[in-house]
């Protein structure tokens, strides 16, 4: 499996239009990026969660929802998306380990959004360079928040070149009802 975390406040405003939308509404900016998110999803490989901090919201017990086939984080008082997703890529690196008696245990991430498996992939979408650092350093890929929107637009472009190519040419049926000089007329309307 392929996780992609998204740190997404820092996705948001490497958006130049998002982030316009978030100096109005964090809330609308938010929902736009999720819906962004669930598309992509559908067009790529990845299971998306997007992590927004809440580190600021007093007595916050953080929140996972599941939204369109993604999951979206708020994060408890006190942590920040990026703590979030140090914790996560490291603990989904942990191999089994031994305690005294012998038992393997392996840790696990206090969120029900996130449970790696030893060998599934994570890749955290973050343009934070410490950020992008650290979890490189748990063995998890990086990608910029750029990045990220290059390739939502390029899987978006690719989507409709391929609708476009395959669709059916659909003739206007209103056409065939018109006389000539009356079709004329509109097509010469049309093209003003």
């Amino acid at each position: 499996m392929h996780y992609l975390l998204v740190d997404g406040y820092n996705v948001i405003h490497a958006n130049a239009g998002l982030s316009s939308v978030a100096a109005d509404s964090l809330e609308t900016a938010r929902k736009k990026l999720c819906d962004a998110l669930c598309e992509f999803r559908a067009l790529s490989r990845y299971r998306i969660i997007v992590i927004f901090d809440a580190h600021l919201v007093e007595g916050g017990t953080g929140s996972v929802e599941s939204y369109r086939g993604i999951k979206v984080v708020f994060t408890k008082e006190a942590e920040t998306a990026d703590n979030y997703i140090e914790r996560s890529t490291r603990q989904g690196r942990l191999s089994p380990l031994s305690d005294k008696q012998g038992e393997k245990f392996v840790s696990k991430p206090d969120s029900v959004a996130f449970a790696p498996k030893r060998n599934d992939r994570i890749t955290v979408a973050t343009s934070d360079t410490l950020e992008q650092l650290i979890i490189m350093g748990s063995g998890a890929a990086r990608i910029s928040a750029e990045d990220l929107w290059t390739e939502i637009e390029t899987a978006r472009a690719e989507v409709l070149e391929r609708y476009n190519k395959t669709r059916p040419i659909k003739k206007n049926p209103l056409e065939s009802f018109l006389d000539a000089e009356t079709a004329q007329l509109l097509e010469e309307m049309r093209c003003k």
